[in-house]
Formats: structure tokens, C-alpha cells, sequence
């Protein structure tokens, strides 16, 4: 093979390539080993996928719909050059019986389009917009392999790790954001044999290579004018407001927070109360808190009696609390950065921080999606989470997931352990984020 990324040399048979492809995929399935006529890459995403628990009779999940889907669309910066995939790849796909795709860098699909019956096809193993085809979640297949590879990649019929996609051919390339370089997707096209060529290869290659020049020469996005609060994941929160970014102090960021929970403003009492546990504190002492913060955000923001915020200021933690309130519970999951204001004894602030941290622990739980059960998982407040871990391992019995849990159920039945790793759940804390 002169190229390792496409699958079938020109004038080699489909029909033997794909009988000894299904023999491969029946061995490795069975004893866990790739024979030789596997491609490298191949093997390699056979394995990867195998280690993240897929089975080769899965299926992808649908994980946003509807007006979710369409917010998450509207905001993607490769919406930006959808009319160029469509002007360069959608007659491609429509003459051919063949499908564009574009995916987000989680392997979400996006947009889904092309020759009505194939659609059809396509909608019976959920190869529609709002699936999640990474790797880690329905195994290999371009679009999601291209993602963890970072590099165009062809995928041939029982190369597809489930068994369910093994009918179709797919080929995809990545597209990076050309000023940051960072992954946003990527373009694919699936269809049938006929895509086994290299050709197909370098048709999308070159489609993503061009709209990576279209992003570069738009303007970069407008920035939220909307004043926005940052305050999970770090005792300090980071206020940005009329194009500045001001770093706050632990209490004034336990004010801001508060507030933008309550547009309606609160009493010096109310305020008091909620800030500190010691009734010792007088209202003096709150009263030049504010008085500080007030030159800090500058004339106008902030104003008294009762004290309120004179423009709405969206705060991450109530973007996830509403998101996992609708249902939307891979976008909330995503956009938990960590505890809320985690070193804060405030309260308020603690009732807000277990709440928020344990609505969403809970529907976690509920849920059962082996990918936002492992993220979670694997973060400094879930690496002790024994009742995430026996989720998880319910969902994803691999041997890394059962021997964790195992470790974590000998390490708490020690009763003094227990005890503290309910304090460090509690306290968790880490430097603020850059």
C-alpha cells in the first residue's frame, strides 16, 4: 500500500478485501489480535476502540435534538463555511448516493446531508445529526477516527468497528481552526464501495484545506457583548465586562455571584446572610466590600437599595444549572469546568456549589452514557466518586474500570477514609484557571 490513510489500492477487489477484512475483524473481536492485511491505522483504532469499551454490536446515541441541536449549530464556527462544503461537496454526494457529514472535534455529528434514500439508510444506525461517532463512543469510522488521529483518514467497509456500519464506506478530514490550530471537526463523505478510491481521499482533504483558507480570511467571530462570569473550577472568578477581564477577590466573586442569580438585587440583610456564617460580621464590613467592588466594575454597574447589578451578567454556573434543567445533559456536563467557587465557605455559595455539582452527579448516574460517566470519572472531584465509578463500570466493564472501582472499594471501607474523602469532595480546590 504507497498510502496507509486510503483503503483500497487501485484495481485490488472489493469484494475479497472486504472477506478478509470480516475474517480480521472476527479475530480480533474474538482472541484480540489484528492479522496482518489490517491496515496500521486500522489496528490501531481497532484497539483503541476495544480499550474504550465499544462492542462490535453497538450503536451511536443521538445526544442533542431539536432546539438544542440548533443553538449548538447556530454557535459552531464551521457553520461558517457549511455553504462551501455544500457547494463542493454537495452535488458529490447527491449524483453519487452519497452523504456529507461535518462533525464537531467530540465526533457530535452536525449536519447530515445528501441523496434522500441513503439518508434513509443512514437514519437505521443513527448516522444522523446529534450522534456522538467518536472512536471512544461506536469505534472506528472516518469522521471520528479522523478526529483522534488528526488526519484525513479513509475508512472501508469491515474496517468500521460495529458491525452495523461495516456496509458503508466513509472518508473524512479534520479542519483546524487556522489561528489557533486547534481541531473544530470534520468534513466527511460516506456512501458505498465506490468511495474506496483515493480519489474520495483527496477530494476531502481538500475540501477541509479550503475551508480552513476560508476561515482565515473571515473575521474572527464578534465577541459576546453579554457582561459573562466565570466562577466554576476556581476560588477567584473572572468577570468580563465592556472588553476588560478583571480578575476578582474570593468574596467579590461570592457577590457577583449571587447577584447574577438575582437580577431582582437583595438587601444588605439578605446579602449578609448569605455571605458569612458569623453573625459577629456587621454590615460595615459588607458595606466597604461593596464600596470596593463598586470602583473595581466602575460608575453605573452596581447599585444599592437593594444592592443590584445594572446590567445582566450570565454566569457559567447558571448556564450549566439551566442546560441540565431542560435535559440538555452533555452540554451541561461539558460546560462544568469544577465545583463552584470550590475554597468559598460563603453560605450561599455552598449551597449553590453541592447543589449544582450534585443535580448533575445525579443525572450522570441516571443517564448511564459511558463517555460523560468516564469525563467525569476521571476529574479531580470524581477520581473518588465511588458511586460514578460502579455507573461506569456498568456501563464500560473494561479491566482499567473494574480494577479502579475495585482499588476505590478497598481504599473506602477503611471508615477514616470515607470520612475524608467526603471533606476533599467537599473543599475540593484548585488554582484558578489562566
Amino acid at each position: 500500500m504507497t498510502d496507509p490513510w486510503v483503503a483500497l489500492e487501485p484495481g485490488a477487489d472489493p469484494a475479497e478485501h472486504v472477506r478478509v477484512l470480516r475474517r480480521a475483524h472476527e479475530t480480533f473481536t474474538v482472541a484480540g489480535t489484528v492479522p496482518r492485511p489490517v491496515r496500521s491505522v486500522v489496528a490501531d483504532s481497532w484497539r483503541r476502540s476495544a480499550r474504550a469499551g465499544v462492542g462490535p454490536d453497538g450503536t451511536a446515541r443521538v445526544e442533542l435534538t431539536d432546539g438544542d441541536l440548533g443553538a449548538y449549530r447556530a454557535e459552531h464556527p464551521l457553520a461558517r463555511v457549511m455553504p462551501l462544503f455544500r457547494e463542493l461537496l454537495g452535488t458529490f454526494a447527491a449524483d453519487g448516493e452519497h452523504l456529507l457529514a461535518v462533525c464537531d472535534a467530540h465526533g457530535r455529528l452536525l449536519w447530515v446531508e445528501g441523496h434522500a434514500a441513503t439518508r434513509r439508510r443512514a437514519d437505521r444506525m443513527n448516522f444522523v445529526p446529534g450522534a456522538r461517532w467518536s472512536e471512544s463512543a461506536v469505534g472506528t469510522n472516518a469522521p471520528g477516527t479522523a478526529v483522534a488521529v488528526d488526519r484525513p483518514v479513509q475508512v472501508f467497509a469491515a474496517e468500521h468497528f460495529i458491525r452495523q456500519v461495516q456496509p458503508w464506506t466513509c472518508a473524512a478530514a479534520p479542519v483546524h481552526d487556522p489561528r489557533t490550530g486547534r481541531i473544530l471537526g470534520a468534513v466527511d463523505i460516506t456512501g458505498g464501495d465506490g468511495l474506496a478510491h483515493p480519489h474520495s481521499l483527496g477530494f476531502v482533504r481538500a475540501v477541509a484545506r479550503a475551508a480552513e483558507a476560508q476561515l482565515a480570511l473571515l473575521p474572527p467571530p464578534r465577541p459576546e457583548e453579554v457582561p459573562s462570569l466565570n466562577a466554576l473550577g476556581r476560588d477567584e472568578a473572572e468577570l468580563s465586562l465592556d472588553g476588560r477581564r478583571i480578575r476578582l477577590s474570593r468574596r467579590h466573586s461570592e457577590i457577583l455571584v449571587l447577584l447574577s442569580r438575582h437580577p431582582e438585587g437583595l438587601s444588605g440583610d439578605e446579602l449578609l446572610c448569605a455571605l458569612y456564617a458569623e453573625e459577629s460580621v456587621t454590615p460595615v464590613t459588607l458595606r466597604a466590600e461593596l464600596a470596593r467592588l463598586r470602583r473595581l466594575l466602575g460608575p453605573g454597574s452596581l447599585a444599592s437599595r437593594p444592592y443590584r447589578l445594572t446590567a445582566v451578567v450570565e454566569s457559567d454556573a447558571t448556564v450549566v444549572e439551566r442546560r441540565l434543567e431542560t435535559g440538555a445533559l452533555t452540554a451541561a456536563a461539558e460546560g462544568y469546568t469544577g465545583p463552584l467557587l470550590p475554597g468559598s465557605q460563603a453560605p450561599a455559595i455552598v449551597r449553590l456549589r453541592e447543589r449544582l455539582a450534585g443535580g448533575l452527579r445525579t443525572a450522570l448516574i441516571t443517564h448511564g452514557d459511558p463517555d460523560l460517566l468516564a469525563d467525569w470519572a476521571h476529574t479531580p472531584w470524581g477520581e473518588e466518586d465511588l458511586e460514578v465509578w460502579r455507573a461506569l463500570s456498568a456501563v464500560r466493564p473494561t479491566a482499567p474500570v473494574r480494577a479502579r472501582l475495585a482499588a476505590l472499594e478497598t481504599e473506602l471501607a477503611a471508615p477514616a477514609h470515607r470520612a475524608a474523602a467526603r471533606v476533599r469532595s467537599a473543599t475540593y480546590s484548585q488554582r484558578p484557571l489562566a
